[in-house]
């Protein structure tokens, strides 16, 4: 006999975890009780046989929980005869709220049974699934400090609510639709609700009409996705330029129609997570064009809220839904009923809203599978908040990202919290909705940072807000280096790495945009041993938004007065007119307006203007993402490089640009090209990298930055690396682009203090 005190940290809260425990100890006899607390979950256990109990409790957890550290205590024996939940209490600590998570099975069952009392009840969930972080207003995680304390729970829901042995024992969002939330819907003068709302919703959709659909972390916008001119209307009045649009479906068999579906996409479709998984479109598939132009992938999730679900009625229309966010362009997606009539009445013909109140915005992620881990491109519903741990303890710091697609990182001990996809921060609406998240996770997580960390670029939003705070120590931490240094904080990589940081710009530390960088990184310090060779970026920004005036660019670096006789030559003139190129070789030769650039980015999308593949990007890195859809498979042909100097050494990829232009003009196909391209790109990184392993020793590489999110290129970096017998490390907690700069800069800040 004896008893112990166990105290458990992690995502234990809104999980079940306490029902577990309750049904746990009492089918092994003992005695004691479990309760929340602010910190986590604790609980004292008496009696016989604890040590198999602990054993089995720790690997039978339920499937939602984390359990990030378990400490335990003996303590001396009470003479306890039951085992008891407990009310929860606030100790001053903090713990781990739980994502959003996906409707699950059982509850999806029961909404589609007509003999179940919920059926067709649109927020049917239970302690294994629904919303979680974004109704909670602060912790301990109990409904009073949730956005569903508005609803009172009628006798049914009070008595599931209180049963430690049911489904729904303290799942917060319980209700039904005697008490709980009710949707709305609203076209014009009609106003409907209840399951007549979501009947009226379905049937505009079906007959081409744009909704507005009210779901956990936000606003969607939907239409039926078959149906070519409802997307066409959509996209235009979205001004959504080229960027493909989210699918949603009812079931992987009918993504499977559009899309290729490997075992571990599916299972990523299916899981709790729920994420926008980017899969091959089908040869031959029958989307309108408009949905995704252009691209090889399709953006495909299945109905994550039960809401969602009803959308999709039986085998009737629509049968496949766009589902994208519902905002104006570039602000954070709407929440709020009002701001949704106010800012969206111009996207959508009708509104299906619902009375739950949504107090945290959280956007869809976006994944993709490379080999055999899985790749972010956006991480928010689902996964956020999780913690990342660190494996080590440290000081409590913020640190405040980049620009594009920014998220911030806080840490408080062993952990990480990387806040959700905060956007671009290019206006008033993104910078509060970054300062109400902020505010949010300090207060929830009760972290108030020692020292704060900013990139160096004196004009991105992120840092002048950051040189704007007071009584905070600051830190400058350069760009591509905080890149090196998210996956060194994913991997746990302590000791110094090479790292090969390519992405399309950042504010480099000598006067030029880095954006082609091959580091030697230590976690108090960096060398800048190689990058790509610099060329002027006429316009600054404008040539990101041009992809043409950077290929002029390299066409002058490789022809000089002979520019453009060389841009007739390639098509260019013809394609942007004579006087545009005359100007944009003028502003190349003023530096004050034409920046030196080493920017990756950059090059591929010259590249593909060089191709006449894209000239102009509608959105960031569209030029590089057509390119690599290019690229043929099976071409192992690459181009002449060059590298010279040393500390840093310079790669030159003139020649690769000369021997392209020749094949262009011999009839060697794009596809061809692209290939030799990327496969010219792979072997100069893979060459740099043996090169500086040669001189330091170092065998661990890290490959970071958005255009490592180019999985040709990945695809032969990393085998080649290998091949070497050395370590390569790429992002698989945060994406490999700017939403991963926080992160760096938080594990790298935590050092220097």
């Amino acid at each position: 006999m004896k008893r112990l005190r166990i105290r458990i940290t992690g995502v234990v809260q809104g999980v079940g975890f306490r029902p577990f425990v309750y049904g746990f100890a009492r089918a092994r006899g003992l005695a004691g009780f479990v309760r929340n607390s602010s910190a986590g979950v604790e609980l004292e256990v008496e009696g016989e046989g604890i040590d198999s109990f602990l054993e089995a409790f720790r690997s039978g957890a339920p499937p939602l929980s984390d359990i990030v550290t378990l400490e335990t205590e003996e303590i001396p024996l009470e003479g306890d005869r039951e085992f008891a939940i407990l009310a929860s209490r606030d100790d001053g600590e903090s713990t781990c709220i739980p994502p959003d998570v996906g409707t699950c099975g059982d509850c999806l069952g029961e909404m589609k049974d007509p003999a179940d009392r919920r059926f067709g009840y649109p927020f049917i969930n239970c302690t294994n699934c629904g919303p979680r972080y974004s109704i909670t207003r602060k912790v301990p995680y109990d409904r009073p400090n949730t956005t569903m304390a508005a609803f009172e729970m009628c006798p049914d829901c009070r008595r599931e609510y209180d049963d430690p042995t049911d489904r729904r024992f303290h799942a917060q969002p319980n209700a039904c639709d005697v008490c709980g939330p009710r949707t709305e819907f609203v076209h014009d003068d009609t106003r409907l609700f209840g399951k007549a709302a979501v009947e009226a919703a379905v049937a505009l959709l079906r007959s081409g009409g744009t909704v507005a659909v009210k779901g956990i972390g936000g606003y969607h916008l939907a239409v039926d996705a078959e149906n070519a001119d409802a997307v066409s209307r959509l996209r235009e009045r979205k001004r959504r330029s080229n960027k493909a649009f989210a699918l949603m479906a009812p079931d992987v068999d009918c993504v499977r129609r559009f899309a290729v579906v490997s075992d571990e996409e599916e299972a990523l479709l299916l899981s709790m997570q729920k994420p926008v998984v980017l899969l091959r479109r089908r040869e031959n598939q029958s989307l309108p064009e408009a949905v995704a132009p252009g691209v090889p992938d399709l953006g495909f999730m299945l109905p994550y809220s039960p809401l969602h679900a009803l959308l999709f009625p039986g085998r009737s229309s629509p049968r496949l839904l766009v589902m994208t966010s519902g905002n104006l362009s570039e602000e954070p997606v709407v929440k709020e009923n009002g701001a949704a009539r106010e800012k969206l009445s111009q996207l959508a013909d009708a509104f299906l809203h619902h009375d739950r109140e949504i107090f945290m915005r959280v956007d869809d992620s976006v994944v993709r599978r490379f080999g055999n881990q899985t790749i972010f491109i956006r991480r928010s519903r689902g996964y956020v908040p999780s913690v990342i741990p660190l494996g080590e303890d440290g000081p409590q710091v913020l640190a405040c990202g980049a620009d594009l697609k920014n998220t911030f990182c806080l840490t408080s001990g062993e952990a990480a919290v990387v806040s959700q996809h905060i956007g671009d921060m290019e206006n008033h609406e993104t910078l509060e909705f970054f300062e109400e998240t902020l505010e949010n996770l300090k207060a929830v997580y009760r972290i108030t940072p020692a020292a704060m960390a900013h990139d160096l670029h004196p004009r991105y939003f992120s840092t002048r807000w950051a040189l704007e705070q007071n009584g905070v120590e600051k830190h400058g931490i350069q760009h591509h280096y905080a890149h090196v240094g998210s996956v060194m904080a994913e991997a746990g990589l302590k000791d110094a790495v090479i790292g090969v940081a390519l992405d399309g710009s950042g504010y480099g530390g000598d006067g030029t945009v880095w954006g082609g960088e091959f580091l030697v990184a230590r976690r108090n310090g960096f060398e800048r041993r190689a990058h790509f060779r610099a060329v002027p970026m006429p316009g600054g920004e404008a040539a990101a938004r041009n992809p043409w005036q950077m290929a002029l660019s390299y066409l002058a670096d490789l022809h000089g007065e002979a520019a453009m006789a060389a841009a007739e030559n390639s098509g260019m003139t013809e394609r942007v007119g004579r006087t545009a190129v005359e100007n944009v070789l003028k502003i190349r030769k003023n530096r004050s307006l034409s920046p030196l650039t080493s920017g990756a980015g950059r090059l591929f999308e010259s590249v593909s203007s060089l191709l006449g593949v894209r000239d102009v990007n509608t959105f960031e890195g569209e030029a590089a993402m057509a390119l690599e859809a290019e690229a043929a498979q099976g071409e192992g042909g690459t181009y002449p490089y060059d590298i010279h100097g040393s500390d840093p050494a310079e790669i030159s990829f003139s020649g690769a640009v000369a021997a392209l232009l020749k094949d262009a003009g011999s009839g060697v196909s794009c596809g061809r090209a692209a290939a030799r391209f990327h496969n010219t790109v792979s072997a100069a990184v893979v060459e740099m990298v043996r090169r500086l392993h040669n001189e330091t020793g170092i065998a661990d590489v890290v490959l970071t930055g958005g255009v490592f999110q180019n999985r040709y290129l990945l695809a032969r970096v990393i085998p080649g690396l290998s091949a070497l017998g050395l370590r390569p490390h790429i992002n698989a907690r945060v994406p490999a682009n700017d939403a991963g700069i926080s992160l760096g800069q938080a594990f790298l800040l935590r050092s220097l203090l």
